[in-house]
C-alpha cells in the first residue's frame, strides 16, 4: 500500500484566510519535490454554527457590529483582506458576498471527499462565496457546484434532502475542539506538526520538507533538481 504524507485541513467556507491558506499551500507544493506522495483531507469547521441569514445582511455591517467599530473601519478591513488575497492570486468581492450558514456545504463536502473530489469542491465553494457572490446554503447552488466537480445528481439530492453526513461534520468539529483549534485554517501534517493560519509559502515548504525527512513516504516521481498568523476564529479574522 502506498504511503502518503497526509495533510488534514480544518477550514470554513466563509473564512477568507482559509482560501488564502489553501492557495499558499498549493503554491508551496509546487516548490516541493514529492507532490505525488501528498494526500489532503478537508475537515469541517464552522466559525458561526448558529448563524441564521437575514435578507439585509452584509459584511460591512456584520464586522462593524461584531467588533463594535464603525463602518469605515469595517470597509478598510475588507479592503486590506482583498489586497491580501490578490497577493496570492485570488480575487475577493466582499461587496457581493451573501452571508450563509455553511453546515449543508460541509455535508456535501463529505460526499465529495468519499469520491476524492473534496479539494475540487472546496475550491468552488470558496470561489462561490468570496468571489462570485453566490449563496453557499442554497440547494440549487450547492447542486450546481457538486455537478460541476463530477458528483452524481442523485447522490447530491440524497444529501441535501436528508441529514446525511451530519455526524461526520460534527465529528470533525468535535475533534477540532479536542485538539484545541481556536481558529482556521489549521493544517496538521502527518499527525505530528501543525500550522495555524494562512502562513507564508516558505513556512509550508519548510514544514513539508521536515515531515518528509522524518517520515517514510513514497513518491511516484522524484524530482532531482529541487531547485504572520492569518486566520479566522469564532471572534473574527485577524
Amino acid at each position: 500500500m502506498e504511503n502518503k504524507l497526509k495533510i488534514q485541513i480544518w477550514s470554513d467556507i466563509m473564512c477568507p484566510f482559509c482560501y488564502i491558506g489553501k492557495r499558499r499551500l498549493e503554491n508551496a507544493l509546487t516548490q516541493f519535490g514529492h507532490q505525488d506522495a501528498i494526500e489532503i483531507e478537508w475537515k469541517s469547521f464552522q466559525l458561526d454554527p448558529y448563524f441564521v441569514a437575514q435578507e439585509d445582511d452584509n459584511l460591512v455591517d456584520h464586522l462593524a457590529e461584531k467588533y463594535r467599530k464603525d463602518k469605515e473601519w469595517a470597509t478598510e478591513a475588507l479592503t486590506s483582506m482583498t489586497q491580501n488575497a490578490a497577493n496570492s492570486g485570488l480575487e475577493f468581492h466582499f461587496e457581493k458576498a451573501i452571508m450563509a450558514n455553511t453546515f449543508n456545504a460541509h455535508r456535501l463536502l463529505h460526499l465529495a471527499k468519499e469520491q476524492n473530489l473534496g479539494t475540487k469542491l472546496k475550491e468552488l465553494l470558496f470561489k462561490a462565496y468570496l468571489t462570485d457572490g453566490k449563496n453557499v446554503n442554497d440547494e440549487e447552488t450547492l447542486k450546481q457546484l457538486g455537478l460541476e466537480v463530477g458528483l452524481d445528481a442523485k447522490n447530491i439530492d440524497q444529501v441535501l434532502n436528508s441529514d446525511k453526513y451530519t455526524s461526520e461534520v460534527q465529528q470533525d468539529i468535535s475533534l477540532a475542539q479536542k485538539i484545541g483549534i481556536q481558529g482556521v485554517p489549521f493544517f496538521v501534517f502527518d499527525n505530528k506538526y501543525a500550522i495555524s493560519g494562512a502562513q507564508y509559502e516558505e513556512t509550508f515548504v519548510k514544514t513539508l520538507e521536515k515531515v518528509w525527512d522524518e517520515g517514510q513516504f513514497e513518491s511516484k516521481i522524484t524530482i532531482l533538481n529541487d531547485k504572520n498568523t492569518a486566520s479566522c476564529g469564532i471572534d473574527g479574522c485577524n
